[in-house]
């Protein structure tokens, strides 16, 4: 089957809209708007008995809007490169796997594990699970446009409306959480000796804001986009408030079962491998004293706790999980019909190129739209075109390298993807994006940490 026709569930709907219950709860949300933060927690659970009492099952698939997916591999010249892209950018992050999904409806597929789960070898399978990073942040704000779509918060609330010990932080608006432009500085950086030595610690996600708050502000609020784990962090708090639920039923209720990602969750706080069955193991390579890099015997962080990240970069799932989210995530399968949410893109920053641009917990880069991102452990980047329906997803089990690593190798597989020919009775799309395959290779190679033996 292909990856834009996978079967749905199928269940008796209730009252619904592009797929979601609203039933009572968007009667009673109305209401909330006025009762703020008092009556939120009495009326998500007084929505959730009356859909209970009301005796119907809701309709938990959603269909996305993309072309069918030729069945079939891609062409075998277009595989061969696709790989030399990731066995490259294995080695450039130190990596010794990787999983990668290449989906061109109008040609056909690549889903493949490549390298060994460590230095010591074992088989990478496609199957196996892993931490999803950044794109996390936009299975956030997936949450946070359905719950203002309910009517239980407004995209335009001030963050203390609905959390606590902010003071001074007002003019802070749930949809600039979203945005990446609320200026809140990042926790990361201050704690990451700490997860590091402790890789098992539960933490409280108000300690993490906590720590960010108490970071340099990177802008005013609403001024640029600025990259903030801590605006993600904050703005889990506040639908957790709202809702009275957890960001982990919050994410199964509105993203993973409405797009059938049986793989994709939040864990909770408890350090675990990113699942209880196949799983890629996770490395951290870090400098020693001479700035020298462990690319020979990198840290394993395969267990560890999702806390640190939460609602900012604490999900696991699978590689064609993560392919399908990025297509949903591309054409709005998830986002309320008429929303804005990323109607008004902003720079991600002065000197990157102007197709670089971000906007509700995503980014568009050129004709794609996706997520990247690191989580200890694991490098993870998710892009589609929403016009065409291609898909793009990669882990590097490898997070000492930049972030941005990701990125450069989805960008430079879907440059490859983009010129595959035409399978028989498909037509190719004649757009084109704004870089070639070398570009990306070329990022890449310019900020590796390890690389092969000289000679």
């Amino acid at each position: 089957m292909g990856h834009g026709a996978r079967a749905r569930r199928k269940t008796v709907p209730c009252v619904s809209i592009k797929g979601r219950v609203f039933v009572v709860r968007r009667i009673l949300g109305v209401y909330m708007r006025g009762w703020r933060r008092s009556a939120a927690i009495a009326i998500a659970g007084a929505s959730a008995l009356a859909l209970a009492l009301t005796g119907c099952t809701p309709q938990v698939s959603v269909p996305i809007d993309v072309p069918a997916q030729a069945e079939g591999s891609l062409p075998e010249e277009t595989v061969t490169q696709l790989q030399d892209a990731v066995t490259s950018a294995m080695t450039a992050t130190g990596a010794t796997g990787a999983i990668v999904g290449v989906w061109a409806p109008w040609s056909g597929s690549w889903v493949a594990g490549l390298g060994a789960q460590g230095p010591d070898g074992g088989e990478v399978t496609t199957d196996m699970a892993f931490r999803a990073a950044d794109v996390t942040r936009a299975m956030t704000c997936d949450v946070l446009y359905q719950v203002a779509e309910d009517g239980i918060v407004g995209l335009d609330d001030s963050v203390t409306d609905w959390v606590s010990g902010l003071p001074g932080y007002e003019q802070i608006t749930l949809r600039q959480l979203c945005d990446g432009t609320s200026g809140l500085g990042s926790y990361s950086a201050a704690l990451q000796r700490s997860w590091f030595r402790t890789p098992d610690r539960v933490w409280n996600p108000r300690e993490l804001m906590a720590y960010g708050v108490a970071s340099p502000r990177a802008n005013d609020p609403g001024a640029a986009f600025a990259d903030s784990d801590t605006g993600y962090v904050v703005l889990g708090l506040a639908l957790e408030r709202a809702t009275g639920e957890s960001m982990s039923a919050l994410l199964n209720e509105h993203v993973a079962d409405p797009l059938d990602l049986e793989a994709t969750s939040l864990p909770g706080g408890a350090a675990s491998a990113p699942s209880p069955g196949a799983s890629l193991r996770g490395y951290w390579s870090q400098q020693n004293g001479d700035g020298v890099w462990n690319c020979t015997d990198p840290t394993d962080f395969t267990v560890a706790s999702a806390s640190f990240g939460g609602a900012d970069s604490g999900a696991v799932t699978t590689i064609t999980d993560l392919g399908r989210y990025a297509q949903a995530l591309a054409v709005g399968t998830l986002t309320p019909e008429g929303s804005d949410r990323f109607a008004a893109p902003v720079p991600v920053g002065a000197e990157e190129p102007t197709w670089f641009t971000a906007a509700g917990g995503a980014y568009q880069a050129g004709s794609l739209v996706g997520q990247f991102g690191a989580a200890p452990g694991y490098i993870t980047a998710a892009f589609a075109d929403p016009a065409t329906g291609m898909s793009v997803a990669v882990v590097l089990n490898n997070s000492g390298a930049t972030s941005r690593a990701g990125a450069w190798l989805a960008w430079e597989l879907a440059a490859i993807a983009s010129k595959a020919p035409a399978a028989e009775g498909q037509t190719a799309p004649e757009a084109g994006l704004p870089w070639t395959p070398e570009q990306q290779r070329e990022s890449l190679n310019a900020n590796a940490i390890c690389a092969p033996p000289e000679g």
